[in-house]
């Protein structure tokens, strides 16, 4: 346990030491569109179609993830705050917030080179441009990924990231998002740097960055079989991985009158 960072124990055990502040609005308040964030001066709305695929901007700039992505921890941008309980409470119960939010994470998803192809199961694929740019066999600047492992700030976007979207109670996403890069470490040699930083980001806080043990106890073990060259993680075995939890609502099976047990995937 003295292994798990600080700021994942706090989360896991929903910040005991924080209170909420109910004068404190400015996150929902942006994200009902109502707000302007800060030093940007853009509604989500406008940020959302203008910063589209503009990603220049979107790596060049760094006050918006707090807005976007809100937690409940202090970040590099004082003109935001800490996500409070009771906007968690409200924005849950706005469909209109909620599909912000989902855009929100297309948003950044697409800044990753990636896709969101179900909102259900959290699957993704490589965008188009992305395919693209790897199918040429060419280690084009324009590539997404390339950028993901040379430009180290976005490991703690994407921390951000995962936590908001389980505040959101948006969690299942969480394992659509870490098992696509899984995959793409595991079977296509992708989201890997030579120094291991993306790789020991994944492993000590992306893939701790989701509350329900059962599912964070699973993907840990996928990810150290991966790791330790036990396991070559496949698109079919991630794709049926989701399929499976959606169906059947975990991704281990249970047989009726016995203990559940994993079904860990072979090689």
């Amino acid at each position: 346990m003295s292994q798990i960072p600080r700021d994942i124990l706090s989360f896991w055990n929903e910040y005991p030491n924080e209170e909420d502040d109910p004068s404190e609005k400015r996150n929902l308040q942006f994200y009902q569109n109502i707000l302007r964030c800060q030093p940007d001066r853009l509604l989500i709305d406008e940020l959302h179609e203008r910063w589209k695929d503009k990603f220049d901007i979107l790596e060049a700039k760094h006050g918006y993830i707090q807005w976007l992505f809100p937690i409940r921890e202090y970040g590099m941008n004082y003109d935001s705050q800490p996500l409070q309980p009771h906007e968690i409470k409200e924005m849950r119960a706005s469909e209109e917030v909620m599909q912000r939010i989902l855009r929100s994470y297309r948003l950044m998803l697409s800044f990753f080179g990636m896709t969101l192809l179900d909102e259900q199961t959290g699957l993704l694929a490589r965008s188009e441009d992305e395919e693209r740019c790897l199918s040429s066999g060419v280690p084009l600047r324009a590539s997404r990924y390339r950028n993901l492992t040379v430009s180290h700030h976005n490991n703690l976007r994407i921390s951000r990231i995962l936590k908001c979207l389980s505040e959101m109670g948006l969690e299942h996403l969480n394992a659509g998002f870490l098992l696509h890069v899984l995959y793409e470490q595991s079977s296509e040699n992708q989201l890997k740097d030579r120094h291991g930083y993306l790789q020991s980001s994944m492993d000590r806080w992306w893939a701790n960055c989701i509350r329900n043990q059962e599912e964070r106890d699973f993907i840990g073990m996928l990810i150290m079989r991966v790791r330790h060259g036990e396991l070559v993680f496949t698109r079919e075995k991630y794709e049926e991985l989701l399929e499976r939890r959606q169906r059947i609502g975990t991704f281990l099976w249970e047989e009726p009158g016995s203990e559940r047990e994993e079904e860990v995937p072979e090689q």
